[in-house]
């Protein structure tokens, strides 16, 4: 089963207009300079693959589809088989759980889901002071309860064996979502309990030989931001980021000053608003294209991250 994912995606926008928008201001003299990326070298951990840093990204998480011509770099649910030639990154929706799908059986939903976690591990999920699960109304995901070492490594001893499974499936990386969900636990959880829990997680993931990323949560002090190289220790951290909108909401800067070129950015079409610079206007994506474009993996997709050929799939790169 491929679950709904927060941010699921892309019609095709031609590869030419923002590099033809680029141009023609570039001519005209009036765009600003280029965006340098920090000449940032990345050591990964021993045994670590990196993905290319420039390599195109496809961007799967609403369901596995056949990836758009030159993709080198492909993230998909977890539950979904890697492809095979690409480097591909495993989708785990690391601190909350996948929603109740309407008509799943109680007994027996699928695997990872709010009824599995309240059916198998009702202790990891976390609740107020009435016994009530904290849910991220948003996306009907409950959160899970890593305020304590004792629930850290229960909520590790299930998780880590997803991580197994994607490495014996042949994925070469982990996506980890919901890293801020701190700010959804109704103020039960900090950032620091949250930042505890990956710092199990990602030794344990770099143990298996595969890559993590940092997903979104740029902002401090409630965030990654400037230390998510090394918040494990002087040498281990996250690996590369992928980001969501961080054109939109002109933060690309916190991923690139850490990731350099290897930060692999989702813009989404129904959030892509216009920004002026020196008199000319253009849309944020178009903006990112000409700063970043020649030198890292950017793409527009649809909110849903809908497979090819689905009403809605939009997809374009830099």
């Amino acid at each position: 089963m491929q679950p709904l994912r927060r941010n699921q995606a892309t019609l095709r926008r031609p590869r030419g207009v923002a590099l033809a928008l680029a141009a023609g201001a570039l001519v005209a003299g009036a765009f600003a300079a280029v965006l340098l990326l920090p000449n940032t070298t990345l050591a990964p951990e021993p045994g670590v693959a990196l993905p290319p840093a420039d390599g195109p990204f496809s961007y799967q998480l609403g369901g596995a589809y056949q990836p758009e011509p030159g993709v080198q770099v492909l993230s998909r649910d977890r539950l979904a088989p890697p492809a095979a030639g690409l480097y591909n990154i495993c989708y785990v929706n690391l601190l909350q759980t996948q929603p109740d799908e309407p008509g799943q059986s109680s007994t027996h939903p699928p695997y990872g889901t709010t009824q599995w976690w309240r059916n198998n591990h009702p202790g990891l999920l976390l609740k107020d002071s009435t016994g009530q699960v904290i849910v991220d109304a948003e996306w009907n995901e409950a959160l899970f309860d890593v305020r304590t070492a004792v629930s850290r490594d229960q909520l590790l001893d299930v998780q880590s064996a997803w991580f197994s499974e994607c490495k014996d499936d042949g994925f070469q990386a982990i996506e980890p979502d919901n890293l801020d969900a701190h700010l959804r636990s109704s103020g039960l959880l900090t950032f620091i309990d949250t930042r505890d829990y990956l710092e199990l997680v990602v030794p344990y993931v770099h143990s298996l030989g595969l890559a993590i990323a940092q997903k979104n949560a740029a902002d401090r002090p409630d965030g990654y931001g400037g230390i998510g190289r090394t918040f494990v220790s002087d040498t281990e951290g996250f690996d590369f980021a992928i980001a969501e909108e961080c054109a939109a909401y002109l933060e690309c800067e916190k991923y690139t000053s850490v990731y350099g070129p290897l930060v692999y950015e989702i813009e989404y079409a129904d959030n892509n608003p216009d920004q002026v610079r020196t008199g000319v206007t253009a849309s944020a994506y178009d903006w990112i294209c000409h700063d970043d474009g020649a030198a890292r993996s950017i793409i527009l997709r649809d909110r849903d991250v809908a497979p090819a050929g689905a009403l809605g799939y939009r997809y374009a790169e830099c």
